[in-house]
């Protein structure tokens, strides 16, 4: 008879359990020395490995002959328990035996000892599921069990169970695990199936996972059935994805304002089979997404992407402000909600929310509103400011961008300056740091850093960086942001020219007004 991946692949000893090294290096000590507690609280997500390590723990306590704290699962006693033939080692589900009845006959034979083992070992999985009555039945017993008993209690909702019997366990909370991991080991399961699986799709799946590998190795076999290779096409499809890439044209539909354009994917999605639903929670992932890259000075830490989906999240995030994307959230949020209250209508529901996020004009709300405010803020003060100079227009095709290595002759801009032309070092750049933050904090560290002077004419803004500052700031968008942000702080007289130029001095201010001087 067919057995299902996650079974057949079940880790048998604390070595093969992934990602979860900070409990199971604890357990392997306890089993080796004999310093195994009387009752454990395993909590975490789904598929994080609580039950696994409650199998293998029992396993432990009971090998015969212990290697380095986890079980040989050769000796009779790993055998017994792996065929689920050990009387002592007692699965309860308390999803279907939740009641008080059941906690108390339980505790009538916990005084029994093990008929064939050394310890007998009760797992209680879904222990929240228990009614406060069953608790309270439990309590006495799980605070001073006879010696030849363990308790090992799994729950996914930690908050439902009460503080005392929390207390009387020793808790170990399961990570989710890292995307890299599950992938690692979906490349493994593949490898000894004879399954083709690319890297892409692996990374795919994982993610979709939720850092629960047992869904993992569910997805990759339903995506591997049939015998078909497994590939991030093939994964798209079988889970109806539209992928990390569509769900980013979208975004930037709505930021152009494109409406006929998400009318067209919102179509697709419909004549494809695809769930409107899946693809919602893309979208609402990929806002989330954006609001960890623009306000994260390390993003890859937080997101499972790739490099090159980091690369593209970080642009289309610069493009958006603060109170643009709390809106969003917020009109993502209520369409799911209103998609689960009415499925029949997912279709126009998708369809309203896209058009408000394109439209906050239409949305009262008040993070409607403050998105509103933001965006004509920041446009009347630049209007008020005149005409942007042609240094930092935005970009034009026969406009050449200055590259990182010509570095030396934009310093040699500044040695050409009119010896008439004063500069004055700006010490104070917090105002213009904040609105750079909102826009691009991707270059808000490297201004932080920098010296920057102003011309007394307040038309030229040379900015003194080291390291890979220029390399940076040296680019038509950076320098249009910098010059909006320091023209809107009022430190500048309008949109100024800005002038990136290379400290290979000290960064002491001094040292670069020194330079200044020189050069003038």
């Amino acid at each position: 008879m067919h057995q299902a991946l996650y079974r057949k692949y079940r880790p048998q000893v604390f070595d093969d359990v992934c990602g979860q090294a900070h409990i199971t290096d604890v357990l392997r000590f306890q089993a080796a020395n004999e310093r195994v507690s009387h009752a454990y609280l395993f909590c975490g997500s789904r598929g994080t490995g609580k039950t696994t390590c409650a199998k293998i723990l029992a396993k432990a306590v009971n090998c015969e002959n212990l290697q380095n704290g986890s079980p040989c699962c050769q000796c009779s006693s790993c055998r017994d328990i792996d065929s689920a033939i050990a009387t002592d080692v007692i699965e309860m589900d308390a999803a279907s035996n939740n009641g008080v009845g059941d906690i108390r006959r339980l505790c009538e034979e916990v005084v029994y000892t093990p008929s064939m083992l050394k310890k007998k070992v009760y797992i209680i999985d879904e222990v929240h599921m228990l009614s406060t009555e069953a608790f309270n039945a439990l309590l006495k017993t799980i605070e001073e069990p006879p010696s030849h008993i363990v308790f090992i209690l799994a729950t996914t909702e930690l908050h439902k169970i009460p503080a005392t019997i929390v207390s009387r366990c020793q808790r170990f909370d399961f990570r989710r695990i890292d995307m890299n991991v599950i992938a690692a080991r979906l490349m493994y399961i593949a490898q000894k199936e004879n399954t083709v699986l690319s890297l892409e799709a692996a990374q795919l799946i994982a993610r979709q996972a939720q850092g629960g590998l047992r869904d993992a190795i569910g997805l990759l076999e339903l995506c591997g059935a049939g015998g078909s290779d497994v590939t991030a096409e093939r994964v798209k499809s079988v889970l109806g994805l539209s992928g990390y890439e569509a769900v980013a044209s979208v975004m930037s539909a709505v930021r152009k304002s494109q409406m006929g354009e998400l009318f067209e994917t919102v179509a697709n999605i419909t004549a494809s089979s695809k769930d409107i639903a899946v693809f919602w929670q893309e979208l609402i992932s990929f806002v989330r997404d954006m609001l960890v890259s623009k306000y994260s000075e390390d993003s890859a830490a937080y997101l499972d992407l790739t490099a090159a989906e980091n690369e593209m999240l970080a642009k289309i995030a610069s493009e958006f402000t603060l109170a643009e994307l709390i809106y969003y959230c917020k009109v993502l949020d209520e369409g799911s909600a209103s998609m689960a209250r009415t499925p029949q209508n997912k279709r126009l529901t998708a369809e309203m929310c896209l058009l408000r996020m394109c439209r906050p004009e239409l949305d009262q709300s008040s993070e409607a509103l403050s998105a509103r405010i933001a965006k004509l803020e920041d446009k009347l003060a630049l209007i008020s400011l005149g005409k942007m100079p042609e240094a930092v227009a935005e970009a034009k095709d026969e406009e050449p961008e200055v590259k990182a290595e010509k570095a030396p002759e934009v310093q040699k801009a500044v040695t050409e300056t009119p010896a008439k032309t004063n500069w004055e070092l700006v010490r104070d750049t917090s105002e213009a740091i904040n609105r750079l933050e909102s826009i691009n904090p991707g270059i808000t560290q490297f201004i932080r850093e920098a010296a920057v002077y102003a011309s007394s004419d307040g038309k030229k803004l040379c900015i003194y960086s080291s390291g890979f500052g220029p390399v940076i700031l040296d680019s038509r968008d950076a320098k249009k942001q910098i010059s909006e942000a320091f023209a809107i702080a009022k430190i500048t007289d309008g949109m100024a020219e800005i002038i990136i130029a290379k400290n290979e001095k000290a960064k002491a201010s001094s040292s670069v007004s020194d330079e200044l001087g020189s050069l003038l």
